[in-house]
C-alpha cells in the first residue's frame, strides 16, 4: 500500500509561485511498482484534471497544455518526494491539487487510471 501526503498549498496573487510536495510513506519499495506518479487538480464544479505526471519507465514527463512553460514536475527518490513548481500562476490554476500515483499503463491524464490518491491541498490564486 502506498500513502500520499501533499503540502505547500495556499494563496497567492497572480504572478507568484508555490511549490507543492507530495511524501510517499507506507511500502516504500511499492513506490517503483508504480508506472506513473504526478499531480491533478480539481476546481469546483468541475473534474479533476490531469496537471503534470512522471512515467517511471524513462521518466518521461507530461503537462496539461495550460500549465506548459509554466509547472514543472520533478521526484527526490531519495526522499520518496515528488514536487510540482507553480510559477506565474494565474487566477485559472485556483483548484485543489491531489498527487496521485498508478501502476497501470494508459493515458496519463485520466485520473480513472490512477488507484492512489492524497487527501490535497488547496491552491487559491488571486487576481
Amino acid at each position: 500500500q502506498v500513502q500520499l501526503v501533499e503540502s505547500g498549498g495556499g494563496s497567492v496573487q497572480a504572478g507568484g509561485s508555490l511549490r507543492l510536495s507530495c511524501a510517499a510513506s507506507g511500502v516504500t519499495y511499492s513506490i517503483y511498482y508504480m508506472y506513473y506518479i504526478g499531480w491533478f487538480r480539481q476546481a469546483p464544479g468541475k473534474g479533476r484534471e490531469g496537471v503534470a505526471v512522471i512515467s517511471t519507465d524513462g521518466g518521461l514527463t507530461y503537462y496539461a497544455d495550460s500549465v506548459k512553460g509554466r509547472f514543472t514536475i520533478s521526484r527526490d527518490n531519495a526522499k520518496n518526494t515528488l514536487y510540482l513548481q507553480m510559477n506565474s500562476l494565474k487566477p485559472e490554476d485556483t483548484a485543489m491539487y491531489y498527487c496521485a500515483a498508478s501502476s497501470r499503463r494508459g493515458v496519463w491524464s485520466v485520473a480513472a487510471n490512477f488507484g492512489y490518491w492524497g487527501q490535497g491541498t488547496q491552491v487559491t490564486v488571486s487576481s
